[in-house]
């Protein structure tokens, strides 16, 4: 992996532009990856700008991150010298910036997922990295750029929301390590849980009690699922960016391996799966078209809701597949 990340350095040191894109639908390891890494090629006197996946405004529960104003839409972009692809296991996850990374003269691709494809010129990809923050900030070392105090604090939280507030099970010691170091170099840790946790709305708290009261448990109870429609958001005045919470809300619930929360919407189920004894819930979401990692993963179902009940509950934990 050093010899790719040299690649990498390389390329962006000698890059006329760079853009920098995530997956569609932005968590807070896409969000803090790609405005930590925005931050730190501008400080190195590197030209770049942040885009998006997606043909929308970022997610406003990330907008206290330094950069966040840069965000610029992929429409706007001409094509860029090296184009960095993060947290993205196929070129199809960049949307609408798909056409910028397909055209760049170089694609560096950085991610940590288990279904990567290895769609770029260089390709970075590291498994037991519990976040794609933390690549990068092992990259910064390579490009000798010494992290301020504001790219610590974007990669600090990409790695503190994708360990689930250091509580999933990709946090080892290493991601333990990648986090003090980030306080060492400035990262505000209370601001950080401050902002992403502690700061929602009337709307988005109506909306998880909303979530919670349709709670089911299935598989002799070892799975909690539970759905939101569309005209949920209409009654209760939440942003769809407000969900990102509302998978881990559901997996609270004792005595579960798994949990899922199902947005249903035109025809189509959207998944959210989470682990919490072990489990495997990525090859369940690559069984069903979608990817993720072993603790949490999503994937897209078209049909109803029922359907995808019967599709997804046997491919879950039970009590006879557990053995107990």
């Amino acid at each position: 992996m050093s010899e790719t990340l040299h690649k990498a350095a390389v390329a962006l040191r000698h890059a006329d532009s760079v853009v920098i894109c995530a997956h569609v639908r932005p968590d807070g390891d896409a969000m803090g990856a790609a405005l930590g890494l925005t931050v730190a090629l501008r400080s190195a006197g590197i030209a770049a700008v942040p885009t998006l996946a997606d043909a929308v405004d970022p997610p406003s529960r990330y907008s206290f991150l330094p950069g966040f104003s840069l965000f610029t839409p992929a429409s706007e972009l001409e094509t860029p010298s090296v184009f960095v692809a993060l947290d993205t296991p196929s070129l199809g996850r960049l949307g609408v910036a798909a056409d910028l990374a397909r055209d760049a003269e170089v694609t560096i691709v950085l991610d940590h997922h288990p279904d990567n494809q290895s769609f770029g010129t260089i390709n970075i990809v590291d498994t037991s990295a519990a976040a794609t923050g933390q690549m990068i900030w092992q990259l910064l070392t390579v490009l000798d750029v010494t992290p301020s105090p504001e790219v610590a604090l974007c990669l600090y939280v990409a790695l503190m929301t994708d360990t689930g507030r250091f509580q999933y099970d990709n946090t080892d010691a290493n991601a333990l390590r990648t986090a003090a170091a980030m306080l060492d170099a400035g990262a505000d840790a209370a601001l950080a849980s401050r902002m992403v946790y502690q700061e929602r709305s009337a709307a988005a708290i109506s909306l998880e009690a909303r979530a919670l009261s349709r709670l089911t448990l299935a598989n002799d109870g070892r799975v909690a699922y539970t759905w939101i429609e569309e005209a949920d958001f209409t009654e209760t005045g939440a942003h769809p960016d407000e969900t990102e919470t509302l998978p881990d809300a559901v997996r609270t619930l004792g005595g579960i391996d798994v949990s899922l929360l199902l947005r249903v919407r035109n025809g189509e189920v959207r998944g959210n799966l989470r682990a919490k004894t072990g489990f495997d819930v990525g090859a369940v979401a690559r069984e069903l078209g979608g990817g993720g990692h072993k603790a949490a993963a999503g994937f897209t179902h078209l049909g109803t809701l029922e359907s995808l009940l019967e599709r997804i509950l046997p491919l879950l934990p039970s009590k006879i597949v557990k053995g107990n």
